[in-house]
């Protein structure tokens, strides 16, 4: 399940146990948040809202709170003597989606990924290990002619 939500004006697209970094909101770590979904679906099934899908909700944890990249805004008029430099670091939070609801009820948690991950790499350790011959290159060279 998957779903869009609206912070900081900006749109995520983010499903269950995604971490992304959003503009920082009013909460501390290891608080929780939710969000105003815009659009909520799963394969096929897709609801869009107007603006907002009602019954749907994403809660998420707050992993920790940080700061972007400096950006410098400088600003020079020519011949005139002028300058401005200015510098600006953007408050940044980075939360981890642990429950998306949607609008019939359904709800995908965190933890079904994970049993879908463990089961993909169950599968791929059972897979047989091709057997590479020793030594690739004298299979393929000819042999010299003897005289």
């Amino acid at each position: 399940m998957f779903a869009v939500i609206k912070t900081g004006g900006k749109q995520y697209r983010v499903a269950a146990q995604d971490v992304i970094t959003i503009e920082r909101l009013a909460a501390e770590p290891g608080q929780t948040v939710s969000f105003d979904v815009l659009m909520v679906g799963e394969g096929e099934d897709v609801k869009v809202g107007a603006p907002t899908v009602d019954g749907a909700s994403v809660t998420a944890e707050v992993v920790e709170l940080t700061r972007g990249p400096k950006v410098i805004a400088f600003k020079k008029r020519r011949r005139q003597n002028s300058k401005r430099k200015r510098g600006h670091r953007q408050d940044l939070m980075t939360v981890r989606i642990v429950e998306i609801a949607g609008a019939g009820g359904a709800k995908a948690k965190a933890s079904t990924k994970k049993k879908v991950e463990t089961a993909k790499a169950e599968a791929k350790a059972e897979e047989p290990i091709k057997e590479l011959p020793a030594n690739p290159q004298a299979q393929d060279a000819p042999k010299p002619a003897a005289d």
